[in-house]
């Protein structure tokens, strides 16, 4: 509860606040029901108040507290904790005066990483939903060419051009080939499937 109040004192732009919230934690006197969490709760604790000194602009207390956090986070490179509360500039400052350079390489190049890594492009989704016909049209696309695909539907050569016509602007594409593969993007066909040798 203290590093969550700390944490929110932080966002508050209340540095002092953050410090005494952590103070507690930070010193020990408040009970874990195991070592482990109580480990992970204090190297957490410590971190928030090396931000917070940092902020007030207390650098050398700053250090001291970073120093502790990384000295109990470095047996078991325990890294989420400075991925949950990053400060890779108070890092990059201390990596020249500590015994942990390789630990603070090690997360600042996480924080790179997740700083540059973009999500995954989805596909955009079809202008308007496809009718239940466009569907079927579509699901022949890749195998048939339109006078089958109206022999398969029992309608109109003309009919399947119409569907097909919308299947392209409903979809954004001008060829069949182009609509065949927006649709495998939109999972409304199967992916192709892979060949094999023979």
């Amino acid at each position: 509860m203290r590093v969550a109040t700390a944490v929110l004192r932080l966002a508050q732009g209340n540095p002092g606040g953050a410090i005494a919230a952590t103070g507690p934690v930070v010193d020990d006197s408040v009970p874990f029901a195991g070592l482990l969490e109580g480990k992970s709760w204090r190297t957490q604790a410590l971190l928030i108040e090396a931000i917070a000194r940092d902020a007030l602009g207390d650098s050398p207390a700053a250090g001291r507290a970073l120093e502790l956090a990384l000295d109990r986070a470095e047996p078991s490179s325990a890294l989420t904790v400075f991925l949950l509360h990053p400060a890779s500039g108070l890092l990059e400052r201390h990596s020249r005066q500590t015994a942990h350079a390789a630990l603070i390489a090690d997360v600042l190049n996480l924080l790179a990483g997740s700083s540059r890594a973009a999500p995954p492009a989805q596909p955009r989704p079809a202008a308007e939903p496809l009718s239940d016909t466009e569907l079927r049209v579509l699901r022949y696309l890749p195998n048939l060419t339109a006078p089958e695909i109206a022999g398969e539907l029992y309608v109109s050569p003309n009919t399947i051009k119409t569907h097909m016509r919308n299947l392209y602007a409903k979809l954004g594409t001008h060829r069949r080939a182009e609509t065949v593969a927006r649709a495998r993007d939109l999972g409304l066909l199967a992916p192709r499937a892979a060949r094999t040798l023979r």
